[in-house]
């Protein structure tokens, strides 16, 4: 794997105040920063790539068309799908005119499916979710929200029972490229990659020497130890961009204050799972938005009042 330092440049985003920015994505000319902390709205839109402040839209609240948790949001055309796992809802929203933007389809997640806290878009109109029971990896869910099938084992090695615990130890963030078919998963404890290629069915685990998620059970329920691993991937048509924390829970718990949160690391893989680069950041990040056409990156900083960072990709 080739180290590079990379130095970011700072946006300015004044116009909107945001507490914990955690995912961020643009389509077009469109970006959007899904905030999970903010106090009234969870999604904040920008003009890209000069991140012009345009409105916040995915109003707090339990009321119908409110959300009260956000996970992820995925594009598609003029269109914007959002989980809200406390909800157990998927919600397709217009978003060609956004504010206010126009809640189009709901589909309610089928109760077989246990707190969905990741997902991707899979086909016209299917979904790929995490399976959160500890049975299998993930289910692909059709357009109804329910399990059309399931797929994977969770690949513990220290760990032979497949149960809740398990699973909530081994939460992994996701992304599907269906151009190349390729599924990628990856922990947020430990350090491990998973690849699934959707046509073929060939299957690649990648243990990076962290190892795999580490854990103590408590009342049916994984306590995390350990390390803080992955917390967002992304899959371009050739490769896979993650970032990685590295940072022991003991390590966190000592900080000084100001406590730094998020990772320091953009690693990227080829498809195959073979690791490439190491990107070490000026900034501490939790999500990112990878333009290889424009060869930028963009990232979100939850420890700054101006969170979006734009690096240049170097290989």
């Amino acid at each position: 794997m080739t180290d590079i330092s990379l130095s970011g440049k700072t946006l300015e985003t004044d116009s909107v105040m945001l507490r914990y920015p955690f995912r961020i994505k643009h389509q077009d000319s469109l970006a959007i920063i899904m905030d999970l902390h903010h106090p009234d709205y969870f999604y904040h839109a920008f003009t890209y790539p000069r991140f012009e402040y345009l409105s916040s839209f995915g109003k707090r609240g339990q009321a119908p068309e409110e959300i009260l948790s956000a996970e992820n949001f995925r594009f598609t055309d003029n269109r914007m799908w959002g989980l809200d796992a406390n909800k157990h809802l998927l919600t397709r929203m217009s978003i060609s005119d956004i504010y206010p933007p126009i809640n189009e389809k709901e589909t309610p997640l089928n109760k077989e499916i246990i707190r969905a806290l990741d997902f991707a878009l899979y086909n016209d109109s299917c979904f790929v979710i995490p399976d959160y029971s500890g049975k299998h990896r993930f289910h692909i869910i059709d357009k109804n929200g329910n399990i059309r099938s399931s797929h994977g084992k969770i690949p513990s090695r220290k760990h032979k029972k497949g149960d809740i615990a398990l699973a909530q130890a081994w939460r992994s963030f996701i992304d599907y490229n269906p151009g190349n078919h390729t599924l990628a998963m990856v922990t947020q404890l430990g350090e491990v990659l998973e690849i699934y290629n959707l046509k073929d069915s060939t299957h690649v685990i990648k243990i990076g020497s962290h190892g795999e998620p580490e854990y103590q059970e408590a009342g049916g329920m994984a306590i995390p130890s350990g390390i803080m691993g992955f917390s967002d991937i992304q899959v371009t048509d050739k490769y896979i961009y993650t970032v990685f924390h590295g940072r022991s829970f003991k390590e966190i718990a000592q900080q000084q204050q100001p406590m730094i949160d998020g990772g320091q690391y953009i690693y990227v893989f080829s498809l195959e799972g073979d690791p490439l680069y190491k990107y070490t950041l000026d900034h501490f990040i939790y999500g990112i938005d990878v333009n290889e056409r424009t060869r930028e990156i963009y990232a979100v900083d939850v420890n700054s009042n101006q969170p979006v960072v734009k690096y240049e990709l170097k290989h």
